[in-house]
């Protein structure tokens, strides 16, 4: 479990120091050496290290990594090129055709949305392979909270998409008049039908960038 780098380390390196998450690094290292975990170790923070707090634009929030092999790798909804696009991120990628026109990829590498300020942050960063949820309530949930403070307090437009309850549970920390908050079901093919087809939250995000004078996000994934 790497630390974190650039300028996230200073906005939320006084949770290295706090008791739970010494309690939630000794679970997880106790965890890494007993059974398969993912996220492999090194990929617990690519979110923040693929997008520095000074350049989010675009929140999307999560609950915890995909939990089958070769899936997580940090991002939340993201697998590496060679993994077959799961369900939720299918449902999403079809909101983006129909909402921007984007063509839908052969993979499901979001890298390139983090490298234009999307935080792709999961509430939880670990799991236990083939047991969704299992490292909840462990300390995670605190640290994340933590970043999605430091986000709230940017005084530039940043947009949260917020999918499905859990997520929409955030919106008391969300105070800050300048960002915009977007709310619909979870992209799951359980809930999509239920208003995430048809939200249109890509466009939204991007005319509110636009407004403010930020650069809107390119949202095509390109074949591998």
């Amino acid at each position: 479990m790497g630390m974190l780098q650039n300028d996230w380390a200073e906005a939320v390196g006084e949770e290295f120091k706090k008791p739970y998450y010494a309690s939630l690094y000794k679970f997880v290292k106790e965890e890494y050496g007993a059974r398969t975990i993912y996220p492999p170790a090194d990929d617990i923070f690519n979110a923040m290290h693929l997008t520095p707090l000074s350049q989010v634009k675009v929140l999307i929030l999560g609950q915890d990594p995909y939990h089958n092999k070769g899936q997580a790798h940090g991002l939340c909804f993201s697998v590496r090129p060679e993994v077959e696009i799961p369900p939720s991120l299918v449902n999403i990628y079809k909101e983006l055709q129909d909402d921007l026109g984007c063509t839908i990829p052969n993979n499901g590498y979001l890298v390139k949305w983090a490298k234009q300020g999307v935080l792709m942050l999961n509430t939880v960063l670990t799991v236990r392979a083939h047991q969704a949820f299992s490292h909840q309530g462990q300390g995670w949930e605190q640290f994340t909270d933590a970043i999605i403070h430091a986000v709230n307090e940017q005084e530039r437009p940043v947009v949260y998409m917020l999918w499905g309850k859990p997520a929409q549970s955030k919106i008391p920390m969300l105070n800050n008049p300048k960002h915009l908050i977007l709310k619909a079901p979870h992209p799951s093919p359980l809930s999509a039908y239920r208003g995430f087809f048809g939200c249109r939250h890509f466009s939204q995000a991007n005319d509110f960038l636009k407004a403010n004078g930020a650069e809107p996000i390119d949202w095509q994934i390109e074949n591998v």
